[in-house]
């Protein structure tokens, strides 16, 4: 949650030529009947095409339901903005994960109070250790060895959809 009181939100990301135009040429083979759209189910096979996995029903009905009622589908500039979303989204969890990952010098999936210091002593050796210490209470919950749990430490954008923007 320290992330997200910062105020630290995947940043803005542009995609590369080669990459908005794959975007481009999966939006337009999947779009089947060349309406200029994608049906939910046709949305679904490009999300496959494109990330390797089948979006859940939950994901699908929210990315439809954002989609203008007008219209008989997700439309490229709509689809392009949604591709850019989870992809800045999917970045930033991975950052989240190396920082997590540099952060556990033991592999063990955890961070103590003292790799947590330490860690914050080589990126931040201003920082007070009282703040580091009211960060790490913030972070974990107590128990009886205080620990913090690489989901505890990427909870901080759990809540937060990647088609929302952040």
């Amino acid at each position: 949650m320290f992330f997200s009181q910062a105020g630290a939100r995947p940043r803005m990301w542009e995609a590369s030529p080669s990459e908005h135009k794959k975007w481009v040429e999966v939006f337009k083979a999947c779009d089947e009947e060349n309406k200029g759209c994608l049906s939910r189910e046709n949305f679904k096979v490009a999300v496959v095409m494109l990330f390797g996995y089948k979006p859940s029903k939950i994901e699908a009905d929210a990315v439809m339901s954002s989609v203008d009622p007008n219209t008989s589908g997700i439309l490229l500039k709509e689809f392009l903005d949604i591709v850019r979303k989870k992809k800045e989204a999917q970045l930033y969890r991975n950052e989240i994960r190396h920082i997590f990952t540099a952060f556990d010098r033991h592999y063990r999936g955890y961070l103590t109070l003292e790799d947590f210091k330490k860690a914050f002593k080589q990126v931040a050796p201003k920082l007070s250790e009282r703040i580091v210490l009211e960060v790490f209470r913030d972070e974990v919950q107590e128990s009886f060895t205080m620990s913090l749990r690489a989901a505890d430490f990427k909870e901080q954008d759990a809540g937060l959809p990647w088609w929302s923007g952040g």
